[in-house]
């Protein structure tokens, strides 16, 4: 009985063991995972809506971009983990530089989905911003 004891101490050891293996791969590959579907780079397109101009401007993630009228930020950007109907996100900061108080208020503050832009939706007179990419 003694010898079946250290049998099934050293299985559940072994059980142990692998257990732990087991989950360290598990949380490794979440955390790659997880960086994966956040980019550096995010791709809006503006519209002018009185020369009627598509524009393509790539930000670079927390950098301070001017474009015409409007200081624009992109702080975070992801990307949806299912590929058959991708979602792309991005918190974007929005100025408008004509306005009197333009250092204390943003024209846009929030979170901009590239499926559904009438989520929270950019409004200024001028210019229309959508979200096109996320990388």
């Amino acid at each position: 009985m003694v010898l079946k004891k250290n049998i099934l101490a050293g299985k559940s050891k072994l059980n142990l063991f692998l257990l732990s293996i087991l989950l360290y791969f598990f949380l490794i590959n979440f955390s790659i995972s997880e960086n994966n579907l956040e980019g550096t780079y995010t791709d809006l397109k503006i519209l002018d809506k009185i020369s009627s101009k598509n524009t393509l401007l790539k930000l670079k993630n927390k950098d301070l971009v001017t474009f015409k009228d409007l200081s624009i930020k992109s702080l975070k950007c992801k990307n949806s983990e299912f590929d058959d109907d991708p979602e792309i996100t991005a918190y974007i900061q929005v100025k408008d530089l004509t306005s009197k108080n333009n250092d204390e208020v943003f024209v846009f503050n929030g979170w901009m989905f590239s499926s559904s832009p009438s989520i929270a939706p950019f409004d200024h007179p001028v210019y229309d911003v959508w979200l096109v990419n996320c990388y």
